[in-house]
């Protein structure tokens, strides 16, 4: 399968490059009438665009959601569905310099020893702007999802250092950095402040959710649910880490600390993230990535040049301080992919 294709009944190829004319997906398999609207596009990709918070990158991408093929009055055909994204705010020329060195913390250096070639226009292909493409691709998911009751949202629960103590999802769309803890919410915002100022950047962690997953979705083997949401997870650029349900917590647990009873109105607990055995067990899915500080910043770094020669630099240009919160509707977009796609692998079994 092409490394940029994702998905088994309902699959998505992303193409495009950061600089380039623009960036784009095809969807194959969506079932047919599925309402979809580009309108219905573009309530997820304005949670994506580029200025949307303090942390975000200057650069002005409308990222307008254009549906090329696949929909017609408003509904899906069952033919493949394709969208375009026009790139109308590149801007090269603070690239230029690293043409020819090897940007700490990029895909340059790794780029380079796989291709013999790469574009280092803002990354090309490696840039954080193809997930554009799968947000996308998300928004056609999620209609999928919306038939059948199922959401699913994305939130932040650390930036920074700055932890959320508190759950209150009313209030993520209240703050710039869709925190469901106004308090924690204000000191990310000092934080991202302080980071700015010294020219460096921060990671952080976001938590994902999906309520109304029926039981009986992924398969016990290699297919596992929490299997495919990792990987789709993983895959994003910035996503060093995955866990789901108690995670990395339950190492640290005994058996009868992290089993989840079974009570006739369903589980006390939910330290399984809502998956057994692979398998949805129809309690929410929880699942949480770890985001790694953005690696263009303009402090001074060392790396070598294409000839092995030492060199500095720092980085100059339109970046973010930290991809939170834009990645979190890049997760949430991965997480509904995944989840429309088990569903339709069910029901062709059924």
């Amino acid at each position: 399968m092409p490394g940029s294709t994702f998905g088994t009944l309902l699959k998505i190829t992303t193409w495009g490059e950061s600089h380039g004319k623009g960036v784009g997906v095809v969807i194959d398999g969506c079932p047919p009438k599925i309402p979809l609207t580009e309108d219905m596009i573009q309530k997820m990709m304005d949670r994506r665009k580029p200025g949307s918070s303090i942390a975000s990158t200057s650069r002005r991408e409308a990222d307008k959601a254009v549906i090329m093929s696949g929909v017609f009055d408003g509904m899906t055909t069952g033919t493949p569905i394709m969208i375009m994204l026009f790139n109308t705010d590149a801007d090269s020329s603070s690239y230029s310099p690293f043409s020819e060195l090897f940007r700490p913390g990029h895909g340059d250096i790794s780029y380079q020893a796989k291709y013999g070639i790469r574009d280092w226009r803002g990354g090309g292909r490696a840039s954080a702007r193809e997930t554009a493409a799968r947000v996308a691709a998300g928004a056609v998911a999620k209609a999928i999802l919306d038939k059948e009751n199922i959401s699913v949202k994305a939130y932040t629960i650390e930036l920074g250092g700055i932890e959320a103590k508190k759950r209150d999802v009313d209030l993520i769309s209240k703050n710039p950095f869709c925190c469901p803890d106004a308090d924690a919410a204000q000191d990310m915002e000092n934080r991202v402040i302080e980071v700015r100022k010294q020219g460096d950047s921060v990671g952080g962690i976001v938590e994902i959710i999906a309520k109304g997953v029926p039981a009986g979705l992924g398969d016990p083997v290699f297919d596992k649910l929490d299997a495919d949401l990792a990987k789709a997870l993983m895959s994003i650029g910035a996503v060093k880490g995955v866990e789901i349900g108690a995670g990395f917590a339950a190492a640290r647990m005994t058996g009868s600390q992290n089993n989840d009873p079974i009570l006739p109105q369903g589980f006390a607990t939910n330290n399984s993230g809502g998956i057994l055995a692979g398998i949805s067990n129809g309690d929410d899915i929880v699942a949480r990535v770890a985001v790694k500080p953005i690696p263009s910043i303009s402090i001074e770094q060392k790396t070598i040049d294409k000839q092995g020669n030492p060199q500095t630099l720092s980085v100059k240009g339109r970046h973010d301080v930290s991809a939170i919160p834009r990645i979190n509707v890049v997760c949430e977009a991965m997480v509904c992919l995944v989840l429309a796609d088990h569903l339709l692998r069910q029901k062709a079994i059924l």
